[in-house]
C-alpha cells in the first residue's frame, strides 16, 4: 500500500508530508488526501515511488546534522 511506503519515508527522512506532496507531485495536500482515503492513479503511484527510491538521503543526514557518506 503506497500510503504504508510513504509513512515510513516521512520517517526515515524526517520530512514533513506537505514537503514530500510538494517535491514529488507538486500537490502539498497529497499525503494528507492519502491518509484521508485518496486513491491515486497508477502513474501517480509510480511517479511517487520513483521520487523515493531517488531520493538522494545524504540531503537529509546533512541538514540534521548527521555524517554524510559520499561514495
Amino acid at each position: 500500500m503506497l500510503i504504508r511506503k510513504i509513512e515510513k519515508f516521512l520517517r526515515e527522512t524526517g520530512m514533513p508530508a506537505t514537503k514530500f506532496g510538494r517535491l514529488a507531485t507538486h500537490d502539498p495536500r497529497f499525503v494528507l488526501d492519502l491518509r484521508m482515503g485518496r486513491i491515486p492513479r497508477n502513474r501517480t503511484e509510480k511517479r511517487v515511488e520513483h521520487f523515493m527510491n531517488n531520493y538522494d538521503a545524504s540531503m537529509t543526514q546533512a541538514r540534521m546534522g548527521g555524517p554524510v557518506h559520499v561514495a
